[in-house]
């Protein structure tokens, strides 16, 4: 096989791409990849699903779906496992010992793990492992987006060719081990993960949407809303894998959990509580963002900066435009952001569209970074998930505003109207961590689908209005990143 192969190539010089799982990964993998001009793409789904699968791609004269996994193994050159992690070993177990001599396996399972276990233990030794992983959902754009390429099994050519087969996608290619890749989709992806799903319950359990009732709106508290409801909209298992199997994973989510628990007892305590809980915020800051201008190199000592960055998150305005809420807010023009924020009498005073609320979730993110020597302007550079982008983005906004962190912390400590909003985090926190320590992909499922289908009927205009915001702060970074690389250049 000819590694330097394109659509454009002829044919008969073209490799066979398979496609073992039709999900919306694989649909999204075999959308991009027919239209580019791959002519040889062989997908298929479970045998219940042969006869729609079919019907739904027999206009599609480069896409010939096949009945089961034995047909895509036998003719393949290159070939994608789009499995969910709990059972991919099952799966190539079934299929692998057909694989072709000499072709090249894939998986784009969230935790590797078990499928490089399952690949080393089924494959033919005359076969080459050299696995992918696109760092986004199917319904954001892979373009610009991280891909992890992992070399395991492969010599240079097979690497060559695989990176060919998959440019249309337009992603941008990251090179790591099995184990980094682990290490790496647990820091960006489980914690984050965890905060989303733990302020999904906490709404669910106030049956009520609270952004309708004019809390939790504007600003940041638009990426909070519009994310929660993001995650929810997917499939459970998307975040079940990784959670469970990623033994790194767990351990973060359980340093979220004890970070949100420690911090509302601060909240609660009262006199020395209010000084301890300054302290461990400041704390915080300080490890995760040095001295207040973001560790901006990626990889700076803690505590420490070389330059200042340009902010993810550049206007507050912008992220009204996509806000969930009835009525959007207003921003006067004399108080154009929360940046704005004053005090009076030594209490911190927000511009009067927003309320001002403890960011507990935000709060304990930082926390937990920091216990866990985590940095996330590292990650950012390296494999960050759009979401993980975002979510950095809202605690850095946060952060480094001193007025804006005042505020959160006189609401903690003073304002009772979030209090049973706040408690009702920390005992999802908790439940998520203790669901996950469980190790149960059955209580994970019970768990997430009774919290989504609270959110369903919101799914619509909140993957409308997430995937314009995830468009426009994705633009906003590529512009960022362009600029940094000009300025470095330049230096």
């Amino acid at each position: 096989m000819d590694s330097n192969v394109s659509p454009e190539s002829p044919v008969e010089k073209q490799p066979v791409i398979g496609l073992i799982g039709m999900g919306a990964m694989g649909r999204m993998y075999a959308k991009v990849l027919a239209e580019a001009g791959w002519q040889r793409l062989v997908v298929c789904d479970i045998p219940e699903k042969f006869e729609s699968l079919k019907e739904e791609y027999k206009d599609k004269k480069n896409i010939i779906v096949v009945r089961d996994g034995h047909a895509v193994a036998r003719c393949s050159d290159f070939m994608v496992y789009s499995v969910e992690a709990e059972f991919i070993e099952r799966v190539v177990a079934e299929y692998g010992p057909s694989t072709k001599v000499g072709a090249i396996v894939a998986g784009q399972t969230s935790v590797k793990a078990p499928e490089r276990e399952a690949f080393e233990k089924h494959l033919p030794s005359d076969t080459y492992i050299l696995s992918c992983h696109s760092l986004h959902g199917p319904s954001v754009s892979p373009f610009g987006q991280p891909l992890i390429l992992i070399q395991h099994r492969a010599p240079d050519w097979a690497l060559q060719l695989v990176e060919n087969i998959l440019r249309p996608l337009g992603s941008r290619y990251v090179y790591l081990s099995y184990e980094d890749h682990d290490s790496i989709t647990a820091n960006t992806q489980a914690v984050t993960h965890a905060a989303f799903l733990s302020m999904g319950s906490a709404w669910c359990s106030r049956t009520n949407y609270p952004w309708e009732e004019g809390l939790y709106v504007g600003g940041i508290e638009t990426v909070k809303v519009n994310l929660t409801l993001r995650i929810y909209s997917n499939k459970w298992h998307v975040y079940a894998g990784l959670a469970i199997l990623n033994p790194s994973a767990r351990l973060q989510i359980d340093q979220y959990a004890k970070s949100a628990t420690e911090l509302f007892k601060l909240m609660l305590k009262g006199g020395e509580g209010a000084k301890e809980l300054r302290e461990r915020v400041e704390w915080a800051r300080a490890t995760v963002f040095g001295n207040g201008n973001g560790r901006a190199d990626g990889g700076a000592p803690l505590g420490k900066s070389t330059k200042s960055r340009r902010p993810i998150l550049l206007s507050e305005r912008l992220l009204d435009r996509f806000t969930m809420a009835p009525t959007p807010p207003s921003h006067p023009a004399s108080l154009p952001d929360s940046s704005s924020a004053t005090k009076d009498n030594g209490i911190p005073v927000l511009p009067v569209h927003q309320k001002p609320n403890s960011h507990l979730s935000l709060l304990t993110m930082v926390d937990c970074w920091a216990h866990l020597n985590i940095n996330p302007f590292h990650l950012l550079s390296l494999a960050a998930t759009p979401i993980f982008r975002l979510f950095l983005g809202v605690a850095e906004h946060l952060f480094r505003n001193q007025a804006l962190l005042d505020a959160a912390l006189h609401s903690a400590l003073n304002d009772t109207w979030h209090r049973d909003d706040d408690l009702e985090f920390v005992v999802a926190a908790r439940g998520w961590s203790q669901c996950v320590s469980f190790g149960s992909f059955e209580v994970y499922r019970k768990r997430f689908e009774a919290t989504r289908s609270f959110f369903e009927e919101r799914f619509p205009e909140a993957n409308a209005r997430g995937g314009e915001m995830i468009k426009a702060i994705m633009e906003s970074e590529a512009e960022r990143e362009k600029d940094e690389e000009s300025d470095s250049s330049s230096g």
